[in-house]
């Protein structure tokens, strides 16, 4: 099973990530692209599902087989909503702004940047973590926590040529301005731009003879990525993401009711539904959304990424429970690696020295901060094995004990020992063997 979910997550968070960007950038479906807000309600809703059915198969497991349906799911409601479980709507509604954040960033970053840069949750879930919970961060995990800070700067950092914007006019990216030379490139001219004419309106439906609004038909079309925007929304996110996760924590810690992880999963799905819904679906998008559809822009390729987005927090559940946060955290940099190879072969994502640079950096922090902190031994104090006691118990030289019985011969306890080139006793060992030696010696006159 460790094996299991750390693949998973590996494959989880290299696809999700290039699949939101690609969900964001590609072509239009029926003429709309589809609104994030009904993304991150129907995300909530499927974790919901799953978390629901997870829990309730616990149930069932340590209940008599001959307990009915309704007794199951009252014992689950019970469990869901017993004590100060209302707390955690707070983590709840961060969580479900962090994800609408996220189709914010993947909509203005490129994949392998957006994967880079997301990393400052790890600073922010840190930093919550000192002044929440009062934890102390060794020197080790500070020096990693700047070092990741200069690694996104690195990475953030704007080449010489923009590959990341899309041409936003009707001619194309590709196209060019040049003067006919003869009658038939004249022709040829006209028939192409009949024909790219054609096709624009087809996609852009029926307009009125002013064409009002034609800038948003053709940022529709053609959607155009603004990195400062993008890079805004990651690092609100990151903040949101370890003040949700920390406050989480916390609220279970003070928390005196014991629940299971699928239960914590379905309150927390529960709550998130309504922040979702009311302020996203109907306040943010409730007009659109009513003119084109619910389901408007929708595909497979949609539908794929809500479902990888809504899976990643029961991986994420798995891998902590199976593995550890180490194992986690070496996933996460391997997708990262996955992550910018995709970019390279499907996005043409443009190779910079400083992306490379940031992007080891990145890495290496996140390495040092989830790597084991060398705890060094205490000093051995040679005086306290050497001690000798001042009652009947023998001291470390003597190859006699208080019953006087013979212990087994060693090299230490022996008189040879004594002649080595180890340093001398005390003066009250040395006293000590000699009145041992000469009652020895009183004992074979006797014999």
């Amino acid at each position: 099973m460790k094996t299991i979910s750390l693949v998973t997550l590996t494959f989880q968070n290299s696809a999700l990530i290039l699949i939101m960007h690609y969900s964001r950038i590609m072509p239009i479906v029926d003429g709309h692209r589809y609104f994030t807000s009904t993304a991150v309600f129907l995300n909530e809703v499927i974790k919901l599902g799953i978390s629901f059915t997870m829990a309730l198969y616990n149930i069932s497991t340590n209940s008599p087989s001959s307990t009915p349906a309704t007794q199951l799911f009252e014992s689950l409601s019970s469990a869901v909503f017993a004590g100060d479980s209302w707390k955690l709507a707070i983590p709840a509604m961060l969580y479900t702004l962090q994800n609408t954040l996220q189709y914010v960033a993947v909509s203005n970053l490129d994949a392998a940047t957006f994967q880079v840069t997301y990393q400052l949750k790890i600073l922010t879930t840190a930093l919550f973590s000192v002044t929440m919970l009062g934890r102390s961060l060794s020197l080790r995990k500070w020096v990693s926590l700047i070092l990741l800070m200069i690694g996104v700067a690195i990475v953030q950092i704007p080449t010489s040529s923009d590959d990341s914007t899309v041409a936003t006019t009707l001619k194309g990216a590709d196209s060019s301005f040049f003067l006919p030379r003869s009658l038939e490139e004249l022709r040829d001219l006209g028939s192409a731009a009949a024909a790219e004419l054609t096709r624009r309106s087809l996609q852009l439906g029926r307009r009125s003879a002013t064409y009002e609004g034609i800038e948003e038909d053709v940022a529709m079309q053609n959607q155009e990525l603004n990195g400062s925007l993008g890079f805004f929304a990651v690092i609100i996110a990151c903040v949101l993401s370890g003040l949700a996760g920390v406050y989480f924590e916390k609220v279970l810690k003070d928390s005196n009711a014991t629940a299971s992880l699928w239960i914590r999963n379905v309150q927390l799905s529960f709550y998130s539904l309504f922040p979702s819904l009311f302020i996203g679906v109907i306040f943010k998008d409730g007009e659109e959304i009513a003119k084109a559809g619910f389901f408007a822009g929708y595909n497979c390729v949609v539908w794929t990424a809500i479902t990888f987005q809504a899976l990643g927090g029961v991986i994420v559940a798995l891998v902590v429970n199976y593995a550890d946060n180490i194992a986690k955290n070496f996933a996460t940099s391997i997708s990262i690696i996955i992550s910018f190879l995709a970019s390279v072969f499907f996005f043409n994502f443009a190779i910079a020295p400083s992306y490379l640079l940031g992007t080891a950096v990145v890495l290496w922090a996140t390495y040092l901060y989830s790597s084991q902190d060398r705890v060094r031994p205490p000093p051995i104090r040679i005086a306290d094995y050497e001690k000798s006691s001042m009652g009947d118990n023998p001291s470390y030289f003597d190859i006699e004990g208080s019953t006087g019985m013979a212990k087994s011969p060693s090299p230490l306890k022996s008189v040879e020992a004594l002649t080595t080139s180890r340093p001398g006793t005390p003066r009250l060992e040395r006293h000590h063997f000699r009145a041992n030696s000469e009652r020895r010696k009183l004992g074979k006159r006797e014999d």
